[in-house]
């Protein structure tokens, strides 16, 4: 079997291997290396020197125009008027720590709760998804008293110390930590509730039976890392009861799945019936903006901040609450929920239909504007094949596509554009993909 690969090592650039790039860009490369070192990565075999962008455009600085189907922090659009108008608005205004009273972070806080369901009714405002689950670790080692969690095998879930100890992505090959337990993501087969039900039950008596106790399961809901991972919808009820009747907490990092994206509804752990006990949110809630998110209830909330005495200076901010506030009238009024569910079909079977003209296309995946593509070099026997991946982002790059790479063996498409997308778009993706796949 192929061996792991960092997330961040899917689709880099090589600065070792730089091939030939324009004087611009060869100057650009050698002053992101002087300045930021090997912390900084680079996509792409030739990165981008990237001016300006607009709505699910991006434009390179000799006037190129690429189609964006990567960054879902723009989660509205890029340039978003509506979240460029109210973030200009606000910081001419005012901008300062929520130690004060002022109206917006609180109207922000209403209407984003009210998309929560009953018993979801508290949040703590973060500047980043990191933050907000090494909140939510945090909640739920207070909670329970107990400190093993349970996750996906390659989940990522930020950059914190305690999160990266949760994050088997960020270090493949590594140990991990003695208080967690990985899973395995659950792709494939009718049966994959049962397994996860099962194979959490299995990680939680092995941490009780170390000395650590369960303290929570945390997912991505969609298992963005892990490969992209949506069906059956209910699959993780199972696994959802198993941590309750464990005492444990659910955590569900919304961080890529919410805001609408898997067109089920706001929040991705919505398709499986389920309801968290805690919920993370990132990027995506700002669109560009920076802010984060956790959502939880009076009884956690009150014993984290008993034993913390938890603040965060930036954390809803009045221009983050303005961008937040934008954010979400833009997703209500153009309806992009429901544009996530008719786009995310539609391009859903329309990749799926590749999978007859191209045997490299192992798997079609997703559910919404979040979709996975997974490519193998034997479909009978699903063997990974990253090289195929690597070849078909940086051929799809030369045609003017903006992708990213999935999976624990980096071999999955990655599909999550702004949540604008339309069906002209889905076209010309599937179309260029297909082209490429037929000169490979």
């Amino acid at each position: 079997m192929k061996a792991s690969q960092k997330i961040l090592a899917l689709n880099a650039f090589d600065a070792a291997r730089p091939g030939e790039l324009p004087p611009e860009t060869q100057a650009l490369v050698k002053r992101r290396q002087q300045s930021f070192g090997p912390t900084s990565v680079l996509f792409h075999e030739k990165p981008l020197h990237v001016v300006s962008a607009d709505g699910v455009w991006l434009q390179e600085a000799d006037g190129s125009r690429y189609l964006d189907v990567y960054n879902n922090v723009p989660s509205v659009g890029h340039c978003n008027p509506r979240v460029a108008q109210a973030v200009s608005r606000q910081i001419a205004t005012l901008n300062v720590h929520t130690r004060y009273l002022y109206d917006i972070v609180h109207d922000y806080a209403d209407r984003l709760l009210a998309t929560f369901p009953e018993g979801l009714d508290k949040i703590a405002f973060t500047c980043t998804g990191s933050e907000s689950n090494d909140v939510a670790l945090r909640l739920a080692t207070i909670a329970t008293g107990k400190r093993g969690f349970v996750v996906t095998d390659n989940a990522y879930h930020g950059n914190t110390t305690a999160v990266a100890e949760v994050s088997p992505s960020s270090r493949p090959g590594k140990p991990l930590s003695p208080h967690v337990r990985v899973v395995p993501a659950p792709i494939g087969g009718a049966e994959v509730g049962a397994k996860l039900e099962a194979d959490v039950k299995a990680a939680i008596a092995s941490l009780e039976k170390d000395g650590h106790g369960f303290a929570g399961f945390l997912v991505d809901t969609i298992f963005s890392s892990d490969g992209v991972a949506a069906d059956p919808a209910g699959f993780l009820k199972g696994a959802v009861d198993a941590t309750h009747a464990a005492g444990g907490l659910f955590i569900a990092d919304e961080v890529q799945p919410g805001f609408g994206r898997t067109g089920a509804g706001m929040w991705g752990f919505q398709r499986h019936g389920v309801l968290p006990d805690v919920v993370t949110m990132g990027k995506p809630m700002g669109n560009g903006i920076p802010i984060g998110g956790v959502v939880s209830r009076l009884d956690l909330m009150q014993g984290f901040a008993d034993s913390v005495g938890y603040f965060n200076t930036f954390g809803g901010n009045p221009v983050a609450s303005a961008a937040g506030l934008a954010v979400l009238a833009e997703i209500e009024e153009r309806g992009l929920v429901a544009n996530a569910a008719d786009v995310g079909g539609y391009m859903m079977a329309r990749l799926g239909a590749l999978m007859q003209r191209h045997e490299a296309v192992g798997a079609v995946r997703g559910a919404g504007l979040y979709l996975g593509v997974e490519f193998v070099s034997d479909r009978d026997a699903m063997t990974p094949a990253p090289e195929i991946a690597s070849h078909i982002i940086n051929a799809l790059r030369d045609r003017h596509i903006l992708i990213g790479a999935a999976g624990r063996y980096g071999n999955v498409l990655k599909i999550r554009p702004p949540l604008i997308f339309g069906r002209d778009h889905a076209d010309l993706l599937v179309e260029t993909l297909d082209a490429s796949l037929t000169q490979l």
